[in-house]
């Protein structure tokens, strides 16, 4: 179809933009070298396949947002198709009466897939021009409050802007093209129906004035090819390559926050934690590259729905404009000039993170916002001591009394002040087969101590054969993790491991999703590895076997999901199958299971002060629950219970607010029952 003079003008066109490409993928690579550890490629084929199945299936965009992921996903699957379309094209430029994919079937569906894709891909770009420049639509703004790069707003408007021109004009004009080809040939073709129909108009043109038209289509559809490529990496677009790069060379965690240990014996370690961009993850700044800027992460923020400083797309935003502002310095090696704390987030923000992982569940692209946040706390507390002063009474609490409560008190008197119940001690009982970890909340929290002597009632009358630690069960340290403090949580784990390990301990149950996740999550890199479960899933378990039997209640209830139990352990079904197999009727709160809305403790919150902001978080998740009408909200973790607890309080509320263990240990048949 091209003249010689066209090809070769071609061929000199793509050496230039490739060359520039070249230089623009190269200080991308390189900038992503700068950060810590590495990429991982482990067990590749697993994520090779994983990769794939984000991009073609586009399944992470369409968990929200279900009519913006639909048009998102024709986009994409259009981009992905026109990537084959190209290469059609430019052979059918340079060779002639070459046919792409032959005149068979296999050729006909390529160009009705074709002809189909082109056209939703430019309504549907239109629509989502219209959504950022005409309807100004609230997901895509940031309150003021929020930290956010001076040129963020009108650099992701420009990219937008740039970005769906492109789409259209490159997508136009290659419609186009096809339409001045059928004209030339004199013919429609039924298996490219809008091209057939709009080449109907074109029944005037002479055919030279057709065959300079289809030219001037292919130069301007393919030009805008070649001028695109060495933008790709400056656009926030270049989520389509590094956002499956992302799925491909991420850690595979056990659980969302599952976090790293850091070598304290390192003599030549200089930095703990995140102070700046390069302190980071390899896959911390690939996150960077790969966020769409979509705002779905601050959407699903307990700390941004309530008026904090905090929004998750903001650091990612900010750490991507900040690598643009300072890409010839930091590809050369260069320190950054500033710390995160001054352009990635506040001081308030950082604080403000629950740690519930909704960010992380709900990105499109695989980021971890959260991740970077609680490596920017190690810093805090290790580096510089700048952490909120209400944290050290727990610190010091975990560190003298091994309680981030400070109480110097027996851990069994929750215990010995009932003496209904049998609580055996694993001196009193080494042949135990269930390690019962009760906690610290069950130890020395009274709304907590309600849930320990609830769920050993269970215990006894299913006739388990189980122990405690006692006084040699010391905290998790989970908050000190959470909050930073990575040498007081190194050193309660190894303790903690030491003790387990001395007592032989095998499989153990815990009432707290912190405990949960920390013993079964994160002490296997410190040698504790042991089979643990929440206790919903041990209560499911007792009643699958028909060692508790309950009475049918009328009760209505509904179930709130604590983070560190749902998301980040995925444990869902068994709290509700607890219930409604004790009869209880179970209305769903809007938000629930993968995408509940966190009750405010977690990530260290429960310490300390919320930041300021328009609302409680948990007042928000409070009244959601008030708003399904039934009587109790039911929790499984002692934290949501004092949290949704105060915000009754505070609200003024006839709503009870009771743990799974309560609930079920009410609803006991009177043969299971025994005197209180």
């Amino acid at each position: 179809m091209l003249f010689t003079f066209e090809k070769i003008l071609f061929l000199l066109m793509t050496a230039v933009s490739l060359g520039i490409t070249y230089f623009t993928f190269r200080r991308m690579i390189k900038i992503i070298g700068r950060g810590n550890g590495n990429l991982h490629f482990e067990d590749l084929i697993s994520r090779i396949s994983e990769s794939l199945s984000v991009l073609i299936t586009q399944k992470t965009v369409l968990k929200n947002r279900p009519l913006i992921g639909v048009i998102h996903t024709g986009i994409a699957w259009a981009f992905i198709l026109y990537l084959l379309v190209n290469i059609g094209d430019i052979l059918t430029g340079f060779i002639s009466d070459f046919h792409f994919l032959g005149t068979g079937l296999i050729g006909d569906l390529y160009r009705l897939f074709v002809d189909v894709f082109s056209i939703l891909a430019l309504i549907g770009m239109v629509v989502l021009l219209l959504r950022r420049f005409v309807l100004n639509s609230e997901h895509l703004q940031v309150e003021k409050n929020v930290l956010l790069h001076s040129d963020a707003n009108s650099g992701m408007r420009k990219d937008s802007l740039i970005v769906g021109f492109f789409i259209i004009f490159h997508t136009g004009f290659r419609f186009l093209g096809e339409t001045f080809t059928l004209q030339l040939q004199n013919q429609t073709d039924v298996w490219q129906p809008f091209a057939s129909l709009v080449s109907a108009s074109w029944e005037g043109l002479s055919p030279d004035a057709s065959l300079w038209m289809q030219h001037i289509s292919w130069w301007l559809a393919i030009g805008l090819i070649l001028a695109f490529i060495p933008y790709f990496p400056q656009s926030k677009h270049i989520h389509l390559i590094m956002g499956p790069i992302n799925y491909l060379t991420r850690p595979r965690r056990e659980s969302y926050g599952q976090m790293d240990n850091l070598n304290f014996e390192d003599e030549e370690l200089e930095q703990f934690g995140v102070a700046n961009l390069e302190h980071l993850h390899k896959t911390q700044l690939v996150d960077a590259y790969a966020c769409i800027m979509c705002y779905r992460c601050q959407d699903a923020c307990p700390a941004y729905i309530t008026g904090k400083e905090l929004s998750p797309a903001t650091l990612e935003i900010n750490k991507r404009y900040y690598i643009k502002d300072h890409q010839k310095q930091l590809a050369k090696g260069e320190a950054s000039a500033e710390g995160l704390i001054e352009y990635g987030l506040s001081e308030s923000a950082l604080w403000a993170c629950t740690s519930c992982a909704a960010c992380v569940e709900v990105c499109p692209v695989g980021n971890e916002p959260m991740m970077d946040i609680l490596e920017m706390r190690r810093d805090r507390v290790l580096m510089e001591s700048a952490f909120p002063k209400q944290l050290q009474n727990a610190f010091n609490g975990m560190e003298r009394n091994q309680n981030p409560w400070n109480m110097n008190e027996d851990r069994l008197k929750w215990a010995k002040e009932d003496t209904s119940l049998r609580v055996p001690t694993v001196e009193e009982n080494p042949d135990f087969e269930i390690l019962y970890w009760v906690g610290c909340a069950g130890a020395f929290d009274q709304r907590g101590q309600k849930i320990a002597r609830a769920f050993t009632r269970i215990l006894n009358h299913a006739g388990v054969n189980f122990a405690v630690l006692g006084n040699q069960e010391t905290c998790t340290g989970d908050s000190a993790r959470r909050a930073g403090n990575e040498y007081l949580f190194s050193m309660m784990a190894e303790a903690n491991v030491e003790t387990l390990n001395t007592a032989k301990v095998k499989k153990i149950v815990a009432t707290c999703p912190h405990c949960v996740h920390t013993l079964k999550n994160e002490y296997g890199s410190f040698g504790g590895n042991y089979e643990v479960i929440h206790h919903s899933q041990f209560i499911s378990a007792l009643m699958a076997e028909g060692k508790v039997q309950t009475n049918k209640s009328a009760e209505t209830v509904t179930f709130h999901d604590p983070c560190y139990l749902g998301r980040h352990n995925n444990v869902y079904d068994e709290p509700r199958r607890d219930l409604q197999w004790s009869g209880y009727k179970l209305n769903e709160m809007e938000r629930n299971k993968t995408n509940s809305f966190c009750c405010g403790a977690g990530g260290a919150q429960m310490w300390k002060e919320e930041e300021p902001g328009k609302q409680a978080v948990r007042q928000n998740r409070f009244k959601e629950a008030v708003d399904t009408g039934a009587n109790t909200v039911g929790t499984g973790c002692p934290f949501c219970l004092t949290m949704l607890g105060d915000a009754a309080n505070e609200l003024q509320s006839d709503v009870q607010v009771k743990d799974i263990a309560m609930l079920i240990e009410e609803s006991l048949s009177s043969s299971n029952k025994i005197n209180r």
